[in-house]
């Protein structure tokens, strides 16, 4: 099976090449030539996530998934969401971006947070979405040199390190993205 994966995230090809079964052949944006940013401008997860099933889906032809994740912090009414890859600024500056995230939570005692994965998957005419969510809080220091965004700030509840501690299988194993993908590949297998 060949499923394009919506991404152009090198980070995110790594992980998800990490949990998907022999069978199936993942291509990237890249592999297909496309080489634009596919529109995020849903207001919600699972919107962007569709979006960029679809975009693909139409105007490539391929069977594909797209994901999309976001930041959900509670004392920020969810905030920065759907905007957490661009929270400080379009250039997408992850140091930036928990620069301006711990900014913000200073002197809050409320840091609950929770990472929120929905996959969109354009498979044989169908579509089908699946969502992982991983609850934690956000540490008032980085730590960690590991994954990407706002792995060093954020802390799984009932664990000790950040995401950026965690090797790469410690991470998917309770990670919102895993979640989401392990449901995905279940999914595939039937």
């Amino acid at each position: 099976m060949e499923l394009v994966f919506a991404t152009h995230n090198k980070n995110k090809l790594i992980e998800i090449k990490a949990l998907l079964p022999h069978y199936i052949k993942l291509l990237s944006l890249d592999d297909i030539g496309c080489k634009e940013d596919i529109p995020e401008t849903a207001d919600t997860i699972e919107g962007n996530a569709i979006l960029k099933a679809e975009y693909v889906k139409n105007r490539y032809g391929y069977d594909c998934f797209a994901d999309d994740t976001g930041l959900e912090v509670e004392v920020l009414n969810g905030k920065p969401g759907v905007f957490s890859a661009r929270y400080a600024g379009e250039n997408k500056d992850d140091a930036a971006n928990v620069r301006k995230l711990l900014s913000e939570l200073e002197n809050k005692e409320n840091r609950n947070a929770q990472f929120k994965t929905t996959i969109a998957l354009n498979l044989n005419d169908r579509q089908n979405l699946f969502t992982g969510i991983c609850k934690g809080e956000i540490i008032k220091e980085t730590r960690g040199e590991k994954g990407f965004g706002y792995d060093p700030v954020f802390k799984p509840n009932d664990f000790e390190k950040t995401f950026a501690e965690m090797s790469l299988g410690e991470k998917s194993e309770i990670s919102h993205r895993g979640k989401a993908f392990r449901e995905l590949i279940a999914y595939l297998s039937k």
